[in-house]
């Protein structure tokens, strides 16, 4: 039973309001979501919408909803197509992948805000960009190693970090709203909350 039934009930309509409000294929993402997430009660959400234009494709459309349960989270992509070859018309492909939140090993919230020196407590952040990791998808930057004489010409070799980025979304009050990026916000620190749940 969920600790909140009322909570748990308004973010489940919550959910699908705001996937029928995107008007991208509601019908399409909400069957993917629903399979996805089950009997599971729904913690938070986002969907984000994300459009773009290709000199030989047109305009293209690209919807991301995150979702976090107790247990799961659940990243859906669904993406629009032009006719091409082997596809004399429009279609649209889903992607939906399921992570058990024990598997989450880091939330990283990277947050912008205008005049900082201006800044009060609980003020709203004009971009955030969330990054989840989970093991999946590891990024590794490297650079040639030195000893620290500027004058040594030997090959030190490289050294690098790695860090996890499986999944990372950037969202702006100007290009997608502060609501969405208040769900950004929300969705981190429930997220993360869970995670550290599992964890222990």
């Amino acid at each position: 039973m969920p600790d909140n039934p009322a909570r748990s009930a308004q973010a489940a309509t919550d959910l699908w309001s705001d996937v029928e409000r995107s008007g991208y294929y509601p019908e399409l993402m909400a069957d993917a979501l629903r399979a996805a997430i089950g009997s599971d009660d729904i913690l938070a959400h986002v969907v984000h919408q994300e459009t773009t234009i290709d000199d030989d494709m047109g305009i293209r459309r690209h919807v991301t909803v995150l979702v976090a349960t107790p247990a799961r989270l659940v990243v859906c992509h669904t993406d629009e197509h032009p006719p091409a070859e082997g596809h004399p018309y429009p279609h649209a492909t889903t992607t939906t992948e399921v992570v058990p939140i024990s598997r989450i090993t880091s939330v990283a919230l990277t947050t912008t805000v205008a005049n900082p020196a201006a800044y009060v407590p609980g003020a709203a952040c004009r971009e955030a960009t969330l990054v989840i990791g989970w093991g999946a998808v590891g990024h590794l930057d490297l650079e040639p190693a030195s000893c620290g004489d500027e004058n040594c010409e030997a090959d030190h070799g490289y050294t690098g970090t790695m860090s996890a980025d499986d999944l990372s979304l950037r969202v702006s009050e100007d290009g997608d709203g502060p609501a969405v990026v208040a769900q950004v916000l929300h969705f981190a620190g429930v997220v993360s909350e869970a995670a550290s749940r599992a964890r222990t």
